[in-house]
């Protein structure tokens, strides 16, 4: 999943941006509204946490700019605790509204949920490829029945090889999506996460699910021949 934080108090923007990453979010920082605005028109982001007194572009003017173009989830970020101003955020098309300061706990709870409402509501909780499962909720992956053990950054990889299962995933794109970095041709990493992800998913089994394409890339898929 794909988060945009558009906050200007760098200290609590640094803050999401640093627990939802270690919690598999892909996430991105704009300063304030006008930048804000224009990374939220031009990605393709699961939820914007939008703080509401922005420089530029206050947030009640960016959701609102953002609503003539996009269905993006949208929780509010703000330091008002009036109901006049939950009901405005609310009537401007916000999902939700976070009250700061708040637990983190809870604002994951709030993006989870918005994320099970709408638009969100077609995203499967579970990913299966032939007798491989991940529960994205419980955050458990098993085949044939046995639980496999990943790292973070293992299950971020899982999850969107399962997502796009078929379809072969070059070193660039998932440097992008699951590591945040352009892909650099001297590092390795990309290979060798791979390569203990399929050491996981596949060396126990005669039916091998995790396949390197040379030249190309990566794909999880399950080949009949």
């Amino acid at each position: 999943m794909r988060i945009l934080v558009i906050e200007d108090e760098k200290k609590l923007a640094d803050y999401l941006h640093k627990g939802l990453s270690e919690n598999n979010y892909v996430v991105d920082v704009a300063r304030n509204g006008v930048d804000g605005l224009h990374i939220a028109r031009e990605g393709d982001y699961d939820v914007v946490l939008l703080d509401v007194m922005l420089p530029g572009l206050d947030g009640y003017a960016v959701l609102a700019a953002l609503r003539q173009s996009k269905l993006t989830h949208v929780i509010m970020l703000t330091a008002k605790d009036t109901v006049e101003d939950r009901v405005r955020g609310l009537e401007s098309g916000a999902d939700d509204y976070l009250v700061k300061p708040f637990a983190f706990s809870e604002l994951l709870a709030r993006i989870q949920a918005v994320m099970r409402r709408g638009r969100g509501a077609a995203e499967p909780t579970v990913l299966q490829l032939a007798d491989l499962e991940m529960d994205l909720a419980k955050r458990k992956v098993t085949r044939a029945g046995a639980r496999i053990d990943l790292t973070a950054k293992e299950f971020t990889l899982l999850a969107l090889m399962l997502r796009r299962q078929g379809e072969v995933l070059s070193r660039t794109v998932l440097a992008e999506k699951v590591w945040e970095m352009n892909f650099d041709g001297d590092t390795n990493v990309i290979e060798v996460a791979v390569r203990r992800l399929r050491a996981k998913l596949d060396d126990d089994y005669a039916i091998k699910l995790l396949h390197t394409v040379r030249g190309m890339g990566y794909v999880l898929e399950l080949r009949t021949a």
